[in-house]
């Protein structure tokens, strides 16, 4: 459960304001000292049905003992518009243990209706983001400079073809100490369903590179204790890169 509900949360805050070269990101997902897993965010400009777009490819994965006791591999797929960072395309391929889930949802923005593989189409709120896009939308429609702690936003996002509201909020600026270095980061606390497992829905504190824009550590307050996903690497066209 603990592995399920971190790449599930991975997958959501993964999702920043990278630019779309060929970037990639690595993370070590820890609980305690425990190593229980990795994941990979990686970033490609494309073309969607004749205009600009992105391409953003995660992929989660436990390793060790708890790919032993559990096993984890999911791969989150979103092709969102280069302009409006909106979502034009998902794919979901989850395999965790022996549950198996595989998905592909397109946005009509123009109708605000989607079309779900596995339950059909139907309309949608207006400007409905993806777990993916989500962040993204927000860092390019919100200045975080000019927030002040407390301000938020919130958005309509399709996860499993249910949806909901998620709230981003802006409490702070701090200095995070990494492998790559001291980052001064951005504190963004998104508010989720909280579910079994999270001990509180804004239990979440999302650390992200002011001068990258992009994640380099990120907290959960679970239950039975304190989860956490830190940045490994960060290349571009595969040269390995550093964060400050």
């Amino acid at each position: 459960m603990k592995q399920k509900l971190l790449i599930a949360f991975l997958t959501f805050f993964l999702a920043q304001g990278v630019s779309a070269k060929e970037e990639r990101i690595r993370f070590n997902l820890k609980f305690g000292l425990f190593k229980g897993g990795e994941a990979e965010l990686t970033v490609t400009d494309t073309v969607y049905e004749g205009r600009p777009a992105i391409h953003y490819h995660v992929l989660g994965r436990t390793t060790g003992l708890a790919e032993k006791l559990y096993g984890v591999y999911d791969i989150y797929e979103t092709t969102v518009d280069a302009e409006t960072h909106l979502p034009l395309k998902t794919i979901r391929s989850v395999k965790e243990g022996n549950y198996r889930r595989y998905n592909e949802t397109f946005f009509f923005h123009d109708n605000d209706s989607i079309f779900s593989q596995r339950s059909g189409g139907r309309k949608v709120p207006e400007n409905l983001v993806d777990i993916i896009s989500v962040f993204f939308y927000f860092i390019h429609n919100q200045d975080i400079g000019k927030m002040v702690s407390g301000d938020g936003v919130t958005y309509p996002t399709i996860n499993a073809d249910k949806i909901s509201d998620v709230s981003v909020r802006y409490l702070r600026e701090e200095v995070v100490e990494t492998d790559l270095g001291k980052v001064d980061c951005y504190v963004l606390n998104p508010a989720v369903e909280k579910g079994k497992v999270l001990e509180r829905s804004d239990g979440i504190r999302f650390y992200m590179s002011k001068e990258k824009k992009l994640p380099v550590y990120i907290t959960f307050e679970m239950k039975v204790g304190a989860l956490k996903a830190v940045i490994r690497s960060y290349t571009i066209d595969g040269v390995e890169q550093i964060t400050d």
